[in-house]
């Protein structure tokens, strides 16, 4: 089994990640500043000898919030593209094991697309500084697989599904508020997005995972439902399943991307995968743990 360098292993998708990975055998080396302020991307010199002996990095590791990117945009420059610029030199620094190395990016990359579903071949107009920080990062990877490293990208398309993510995040947002009985504010009812439960995209960079450590390279993916749910919506059936809280209705922001359906048909071919949790399924067990705290 693997000896696998996961950067970003406390956060809801490198948590869920390194727990599967352990169920699957493999050793993980978590590299988290939520766990030690010293494992921070952007300072270069502890990551080589952190990483010294894995056979594959999971670099997740971001300012992962678009409202963030908005209000520090320096601080979004500097963990998402020079920290991938570090732990990618560290990977290729590294002699007697020179590891594969899986990005992960966002389904933000594309912008505001003409047409859905969305494909991985479709242009990329990044819309917001968060955007724009993980479109440079996947161009260094890309850089870094030219030059011979085994790179992947994955991107991420709105997922959910912990009471540890962060709390402002929208889907765990809505059902906590739900669940407290709270009001439920809604930035652009009608912005419709394509929500991953994090079970769902554990089960497939897994996948990626064991398909890189085989030796195979693999194309950019990204991991969607192909399902359109409506931020109303969502609100919706977190209030339905918590029997509790109030909607507020509020203009939309000028950063967010107001549409975004994804096109699962490059994952089902390439990896065998298939979001199995639907919408409803995931709000009612978050609301359900969210009510259980």
């Amino acid at each position: 089994m693997a000896r696998v360098f996961v950067t970003g292993s406390h956060g809801l998708i490198g948590s869920a990640l390194s727990e599967r990975l352990r169920a699957d055998g493999h050793e993980v080396v978590g590299y988290d500043i939520a766990a030690d302020r010293r494992h921070d991307v952007v300072d270069p010199h502890a990551l080589a000898s952190a990483m010294a002996g894995c056979s594959g990095v999971v670099h997740l590791a971001a300012v992962s919030r678009v409202i963030w990117g908005e209000h520090d945009p320096g601080a979004c420059h500097a963990v998402n593209v020079i920290g991938t610029r570090n732990v990618l030199a560290a990977a290729s620094s590294l002699r007697e094991v020179r590891p594969w190395f899986l990005f992960g990016s966002s389904r933000e990359v594309y912008g505001q697309a003409r047409h859905l579903p969305v494909s991985e071949s479709a242009g990329l107009a990044p819309l917001n500084c968060y955007a724009r920080s993980k479109l440079d990062a996947e161009l260094l990877v890309e850089q870094a697989r030219a030059g011979g490293l085994n790179t992947a990208i994955v991107r991420f398309s709105s997922v959910y599904g912990s009471v540890a993510d962060h709390p402002d995040r929208v889907a765990p947002a809505f059902a906590r508020l739900a669940a407290e009985g709270g009001v439920l504010r809604i930035d652009g009812g009608d912005t419709t997005l394509d929500f991953t439960h994090v079970s769902d995209v554990a089960e497939a960079l897994s996948r990626m995972v064991e398909r890189l450590s085989s030796g195979s390279r693999l194309p950019a993916l990204h991991l969607v439902s192909g399902r359109a749910t409506s931020l109303s919506r969502l609100a919706d059936l977190a209030v339905r399943c918590a029997s509790g809280g109030t909607i507020r209705m509020a203009a939309p922001r000028h950063y967010d991307v107001g549409r975004f359906v994804g096109d699962p048909a490059r994952a089902a071919r390439v990896l065998g995968w298939r979001a199995t949790t639907g919408i409803q399924e995931g709000i009612e067990r978050l609301v359900e743990d969210f009510a259980k705290r």
